[in-house]
């Protein structure tokens, strides 16, 4: 677990000498380094930060009482958890910790921190071993962004490609992907770059449109990139493969899909296990698709009449997989079996545009439109509630118990208690501030995170961070 810990560079003294650990990092030039705090050494490394702030003769009592409160902080994180990748390390949405707030105060959970140094756009967040990863917009530029997690520190940032323009906002869309120590980002123009999670230094980088043949979608590429079993998925679509695995390593081209051919669209791949074998599953305009992870060749396919624009990412439990599109499109359920797949079926109770729909138990849980908010039986398709007045149209977030629901017009958060008899609110905030740099026809569309007992929120190059530990 490594937080940057501020050192001065060239100020040496016996207290300050280095834990065996420890691989500086420039954070800012002939300024500051970063120094690792692992948790497998909490006791060890705790001293180490004490002591460099001690070395700084400068340094306030006060920032070395802020050292031990933060020891403290870091060793009641056992029912915390990372979040590594778009929705999670398992793209269910779902965190798994615990000892949340189970109901909020006035004026919602306390803020922590909050930065204006995001950048503009629309990328959501990972979180792992104390660092925040995100994109922003800079001038024509985007670039992956890491950030202290527990302070709101910028530690360093990398340029990913050209800046992608959109009549709904600029900039990228993705939420970047951490696995064994990189982070993989992909702007909205195709390019994907891999990096050093702890220094940003490129690894390497491929383009989705020049080395993949795929063409940029309407609204950008906005899929956050599948890492699974040392293989880098992306999806650039067109004639040399919709589907594309990379070696997470070294960014070379392991196969692409040449049985599955359609355009991209804005969904992200999942993995799954079907029947023994090991398969990604990606939904276009056209098709749901089982394509095989070793080989890249088609396993399954099921027809999907997309519209306009097809975004919410497939939900897979017991063998079945639930997808869903906006613009009256509805959703359904499809059955894996050995021949192939199967409609059980398809309704229009769930019409999710992009604020993300939640597996929890036996039901789905999120945002339809003309419908509301709601609670439908994941194998019957039966609906079971829904809420149209309490909030508008937003993104969900779980954990602890509690779904999180964002209402994309206004910025209200709302906490609500997960259950299957209805709407029941336990405390509402206002996100505050919100972007004034916001294109006229955006929203706050950035979906919450929970990780380590902190919410993140963004809109646009507002970035902010609550506590919801109990």
């Amino acid at each position: 677990f490594w937080i940057p810990a501020k050192r001065v560079v060239g100020r040496k003294s016996a207290r300050s000498k280095p834990s065996r650990h420890s691989k500086p990092n420039p954070l800012e030039k002939g300024a500051v380094q970063a120094a690792p705090f692992f948790w497998g050494k909490l006791f060890t490394d705790a001293r180490f930060v004490v002591a460099q702030h001690s070395a700084n003769k400068h340094e306030s009592v006060m920032n070395i009482f802020t050292s031990f409160i933060l020891f403290l902080f870091l060793c009641n994180l056992s029912n915390a958890e990372d979040w590594p990748s778009w929705r999670g390390a398992d793209r269910s949405g779902i965190s798994k910790e615990t000892g949340l707030l189970q109901e909020w105060p006035s004026g919602g959970p306390p803020k922590v921190w909050s930065s204006s140094d995001t950048g503009m756009g629309y990328s959501g967040f990972s979180v792992v071993k104390g660092g925040l990863y995100t994109m922003g917009a800079f001038g024509k530029e985007e670039q992956l962004l890491a950030f202290n997690a527990l302070t709101g520190k910028k530690v360093w940032s990398l340029v990913v490609g050209d800046l992608l323009t959109n009549g709904w906002g600029d900039g990228p869309r993705m939420t970047p992907t951490v696995a064994d120590g990189k982070v993989y980002a992909l702007g909205g123009r195709g390019n994907l770059v891999c990096a050093d999670a702890r220094t940003g230094k490129k690894i390497w980088n491929i383009s989705l449109v020049s080395d993949l043949g795929g063409k940029v979608p309407g609204w950008g590429y906005t899929e956050s990139v599948l890492v699974d079993e040392g293989r880098v998925i992306c999806t650039p679509g067109g004639s040399q493969g919709a589907l594309a695995a990379l070696d997470a390593d070294s960014g070379k081209l392991l196969w692409q899909s040449s049985a599955f051919t359609d355009d991209a669209q804005y969904s992200s791949p999942i993995v799954i296990e079907n029947r023994g074998k090991r398969q990604y599953v990606q939904l276009v305009m056209k098709n749901l698709v089982g394509i095989d992870a070793k080989s890249g060749d088609l396993a399954w396919k099921s027809a999907w009449t997309g519209r306009t624009a097809v975004i919410p990412t497939p939900i897979h439990d017991d063998g079945k997989v639930f997808i869903t599109s906006g613009y009256g499109v509805g959703c359904k359920l499809v059955s894996l079996d050995s021949s192939g797949s199967q409609d059980v079926y398809d309704n229009k109770f769930m019409k999710n545009h992009h604020g993300g729909v939640i597996k929890l138990g036996d039901h789905l849980f999120g945002y339809s439109d003309q419908v509301g908010w709601v609670c439908m039986d994941f194998a019957s398709g039966e609906l079971l509630w829904n809420e149209k007045k309490a909030l508008g149209k937003g993104a969900i977030a779980y954990a602890d118990n509690r779904f999180y629901c964002q209402g994309e017009s206004d910025g209200r958060i709302f906490l609500i208690e997960a259950n299957t008899e209805g709407w029941l609110p336990r405390g509402q905030f206002t996100l505050n501030p919100q972007s004034k740099k916001r294109n006229p026809k955006g929203k706050v569309w950035t979906h919450p995170v929970i990780s380590n007992g902190m919410m993140y929120l963004r809109d646009q190059e507002l970035l902010s961070c609550y506590d919801l530990k109990r």
